[in-house]
């Protein structure tokens, strides 16, 4: 299977909305905005997963179709770091992709000149810890109550990876990723 990371463009708009309602724990990625509308998509797309100097966030293609975003937020040269994420449609989890994808977007990263790069997850979310550390960011701690989503707070273990530490095995994924925003859907 091939990956390929590209930035996001507002024809992704139906594949967004898929794979927002393809399982519930997302909710949170979205603040709340309801995806399954295609003009509240395209201006979440827009808004929210921008790719410019400080953000760049990725749609994750696999056989055409977005199932998912990894990003680098916060990106921020004076200290030479970033804010990591990632999440996945349904379908596309449990086959290594999220793994492969923030794996490739840190050797981005750090050939631009970053050095360190960190992530979060709630503690609720094995899955997340499974990816975090499988892509090469060993956890640091737990920072109490530091999310919230409706009236609940939750408890993020953070981890980081730095450019000096050992880059992880993706298993021979091929991931290849543009930052060009021009990229056109082949048909």
């Amino acid at each position: 299977m091939t990956i390929l990371l590209r930035p996001w463009r507002v024809d992704d708009a139906d594949d967004l909305s898929r794979a927002a309602r393809s399982a519930p724990d997302l909710a949170p990625q979205f603040g709340g905005t309801d995806l399954s509308d295609p003009d509240a998509a395209r201006d979440f797309i827009s808004r929210f997963l921008r790719f410019d100097d400080s953000a760049k966030n990725w749609a994750v293609e696999v056989h055409g179709e977005a199932v998912g975003n990894a990003g680098a937020t916060g990106i921020e040269f004076r200290h030479q770091t970033a804010w990591m994420s990632y999440w996945l449609a349904a379908s596309a989890r449990g086959k290594g992709i999220a793994v492969a994808a923030v794996a490739r977007i840190s050797e981005w990263a750090f050939a631009s000149g970053l050095h360190r790069l960190e992530l979060g997850h709630r503690v609720n979310n094995p899955a997340s810890c499974r990816v975090a550390r499988a892509a090469g960011f060993p956890a640091e701690g737990v920072e109490r109550q530091k999310l919230r989503y409706g009236d609940t707070r939750f408890d993020v273990e953070t981890h980081a990876r730095l450019a000096t530490d050992p880059s992880p095995s993706t298993h021979g994924t091929a991931v290849a990723l543009r930052t060009d925003v021009q990229v056109r859907r082949q048909v």
